[in-house]
């Protein structure tokens, strides 16, 4: 495979069909966490792929495009509030990815995750710490769910306009803190989540 940068030469990845994996939403008080999996065609290189959160909106969203049209497989998956409340973040992010890696349409020999830990799944996982940055694989990854997840917020935000959710995106930004004491907890908020849960008692 050739979507590795030569930041990444210690590891010889030679072989291996490779999936980059990437979640986005770990943080936001309100909304699903998603995870993609992307296994790019090395005789379609896409170039630009980096972090999704160093790319504008609008190059994140060419990209996007581009990732779904020339990629070998690609899959975004996601966990729900009421999973996260369930589960914990870190549980709900693990299954994300699972669902993500699962859902390809082709087997991956190798899967190369962000982060340091992998969720456990049948196809062999390492992790890579700022895998974002180092292999175009995740960063595509990273940049399919970041793109899902901001079109699921501004769906949301349809729903629940009182919370001003397509400015924030579902993070504990001031305003959105203000709109959640002003209007209450509503069905899309992670209520395991300290902010929220303080409103709820």
């Amino acid at each position: 495979m050739h979507d590795l940068t030569p930041g990444l030469s210690l590891f010889d990845y030679e072989n291996e069909v490779i999936c980059g994996v990437d979640e986005a939403g770990r943080g936001p008080l309100a909304g699903p966490v998603m995870a993609a999996a992307v296994i790019l065609d090395p005789n379609r290189p896409i170039a630009g792929l980096r972090d999704s959160k160093k790319l504008s909106e609008a190059k994140r969203e060419l990209l996007a495009v581009e990732i779904k049209e020339h990629a070998l497989a690609w899959c975004i998956a996601e966990c729900s509030e009421q999973e996260i409340d369930e589960l914990n973040i870190l549980q709900a992010t693990m299954l994300a990815m699972r669902r993500a890696v699962e859902g390809l349409s082709v087997t991956p020999t190798l899967a190369l995750i962000d982060g340091n830990r992998c969720p456990v799944m049948p196809v062999p996982s390492e992790a890579i710490v700022k895998g974002d940055d180092k292999v175009a694989a995740i960063s595509a990854a990273s940049i399919l769910a970041k793109t899902a997840r901001d079109h699921v917020l501004m769906q949301l935000h349809e729903t629940y306009p009182q919370y001003a959710l397509d400015q924030h995106k579902g993070y504990p930004t001031a305003l959105h803190l203000e709109r959640l004491r002003e209007h209450g907890v509503s069905p899309i908020h992670r209520k395991s989540y300290a902010p929220v849960k303080a409103l709820l008692k």
